[in-house]
């Protein structure tokens, strides 16, 4: 439309040729319906993807989710029992995938997620495992007890593998309700790849340091 009001090539209407009526909105909109027609094909909030654009000639030092010849540690929550199950399953199932026997992962259950973090660091001071894995469900209920535990969990696992050095990945979830918990179960197996990406990363960095 152009800056004096009207579409490229229509001529002005002369005041007394307006029809009001036409103007005004119709009484019988069904705005329910005019919402729905104008929704987004995909939710506006969506995940970035995972790949980064990285100009050539740049030196580039990436971890790969690989298990192989490397051991790891899983500390999951008893706590909402249903849905730690399934994201022990769920990370079980990706381990194997990438290479990493059963008989090369250790499971330490612990009470809840309040617990986690000291799971998690004790695993890791072992030094006997490439990297961590914690998992565990907190659901919002009607008091602030899901904000203590889930900030407290969160910033403890992520000491946990800050004072080891030792990849700790995060498979907290933190949901409204357990309809929520459900659909997320896989993230047992995103928790996994993501700790033995960074496993690898620091295998690497390793040895690039003793290659000097």
């Amino acid at each position: 439309m152009s800056e004096a009001g009207f579409w490229p090539g229509e001529q002005p209407v002369a005041a007394e040729e307006v029809d009001e009526e036409a103007l005004e909105p119709e009484e019988d909109t069904d705005e329910d319906a005019l919402g729905e027609a104008h929704q987004p094909d995909e939710p506006p909030h969506q995940h970035a993807p995972d790949e980064l654009d990285i100009p050539d000639g740049v030196r580039i030092l990436e971890g790969s989710p690989s298990g192989a010849g490397r051991s790891v540690g899983i500390v999951v929550s008893r706590f909402n029992g249903e849905i730690t199950n399934a994201l022990l399953d769920s990370a079980l199932s990706a381990l194997v995938s990438a290479g990493v026997p059963p008989e090369r992962t250790t499971v330490v259950p612990v009470p809840g997620a309040f617990e986690l973090p000291l799971g998690a660091m004790a695993l890791a001071r072992t030094r006997r495992y490439a990297c961590i894995v914690a998992l565990g469900c907190v659901i919002r209920g009607e008091t602030p007890h899901f904000d203590y535990v889930a900030g407290e969990a969160a910033s403890g696992i992520q000491l946990a593998a800050l004072e080891t050095g030792v990849p700790v990945a995060f498979g907290l979830l933190t949901v409204e309700d357990a309809a929520q918990a459900r659909a997320r179960t896989d993230k047992g197996a995103d928790a996994v790849r993501a700790a033995l990406e960074m496993a690898d990363l620091f295998a690497q960095l390793r040895e690039q340091v003793k290659a000097g």
